[in-house]
């Protein structure tokens, strides 16, 4: 069993909104999913429906010139929330001994398309770029320099489970007694380059993105920040299990076979001391695409029957990338905590499942358990066959 690795607050905003009020209402709404919609300006002449943050984000005037991405004011959105927490723990445990773990996947390259267009159109790079904004540490030095942090800060870059693997890495650091408490999570920005990388490999949907569904045709890509507070002592939430593995089946098609899904999940399950019939719901990696989606269904099957609720918040929030672990972990925390009736994510989709998928339970609009949800397991496969789950548990 793990070591404790309590999460004791919670900053996020995505496309449901900032906060976790503003999140819950979209994430629980039961008359229309709300979140992705139509987005024109990203790619010229195609209007995509993707995951965009829509309410104002903190300036980064204040940060040094080569900290200054909208990946970083995602962040700091995030920390606002939290401040109060993350000072107290500064003023308990000492700024040398908390660090920062992070995930993220595009860091600035924003900036940088902004910068390399100004240069096309004007012949120079503009005043306000600088070239390691795209840096992929970024992110945790920033915080680690703004909040002036003695600690190990690092970011973990494994595509679509690299803020899974954050929230792990951060509780190694718990378990080492490296740190003494761990801002951890991780943040994703909408760029071109992902989304055109995305459509090159005709994976991504113009309309909402269709899990499970025998229409899905691909993803819609998002942007979000997630920061948790993890420490030893007691939260109403903690991270009661992970688990890791890589299948390496292909460059980026996950393996059919769902190996390396049943093997982090199970890890995950061990670490945590529970058995699959002790988890209440499951926030499937759910990405609408149809391979992830077969192997993914087919796994869960496996190791869970068919009769556990499960459901894709992707076409809520879209696919956050490198943000997508943390975000879904913070909608377990959200499940978890303040819900005493035990209200399910919804699953949102046409309704025409794919008969040649297994028939798990998909979660329906408005869906409660009656009970406040004990344990929650989030899914989150990446390129290359990297994979992560986490067992997320209610304070006891």
């Amino acid at each position: 069993m793990s070591l404790p690795a309590h999460l004791n607050a919670l900053g996020l905003v995505c496309a449901l909104g900032q906060g976790q009020d503003e999140v819950r209402a979209g994430l629980f709404a039961e008359d229309a999913p709300r979140g992705v919609a139509p987005v024109a300006e990203l790619l010229p002449g195609r209007t995509l429906h993707l995951g965009a943050v829509r309410t104002p984000l903190p300036d980064t005037a204040t940060l040094p010139l080569h900290r200054r991405s909208r990946n970083n004011a995602l962040l700091l959105a995030a920390l606002a929330q939290i401040r109060p927490q993350v000072d107290a723990a500064i003023e308990r445990h000492g700024r040398a001994r908390i660090g920062v773990v992070l995930g993220t996947s595009t860091s600035g390259i924003g900036e940088s398309e902004l910068a390399l267009a100004a240069l096309a159109r004007e012949g120079a790079l503009p005043a306000g770029f600088d070239p390691r904004q795209q840096e992929i540490g970024s992110p945790a030095l920033m915080l680690a320099e703004l909040l002036e942090l003695g600690g190990p800060a690092y970011v973990i870059s494994t595509a679509c489970s690299s803020s899974a693997k954050a929230m792990a890495s951060a509780a190694r650091l718990l378990a080492t007694d490296t740190c003494d408490a761990v801002l951890c999570g991780g943040a994703d920005s909408l760029c071109a380059f992902t989304v055109a990388g995305f459509a090159a490999l005709e994976s991504v949907a113009e309309q909402r993105c269709n899990p499970m569904s025998e229409a899905r045709c691909g993803i819609n890509i998002g942007e979000a920040a997630a920061l948790f507070l993890m420490t030893r002592d007691g939260g109403p939430a903690r991270l009661a299990g992970w688990g890791e593995s890589s299948d390496a089946h292909h460059i980026s098609a996950p393996n059919p076979t769902g190996a390396g899904a049943l093997a982090a999940m199970r890890e995950a399950l061990q670490r945590a001391g529970l058995e699959p019939a002790d988890i209440d719901y499951l926030n499937l990696h759910g990405t609408a695409t149809p391979q992830n989606d077969a192997m993914e269904s087919r796994a869960v099957a496996e190791l869970f029957g068919t009769a556990l609720p499960c459901s894709s918040t992707k076409p809520l929030t879209g696919h956050t990338l490198g943000a997508a672990g943390a975000l879904e972990a913070a909608i377990a925390w959200l499940s978890l905590v303040d819900n005493p009736e035990g209200r399910l994510p919804a699953h949102w989709f046409d309704g025409r499942r794919d008969a040649a998928l297994p028939p798990i339970a998909l979660a329906s609009p408005g869906q409660r358990l009656g009970r406040p949800l004990r344990a929650v397991l989030s899914n989150s496969f990446a390129f290359g066959g990297s994979n992560a789950a986490l067992v997320l548990s209610a304070a006891p």
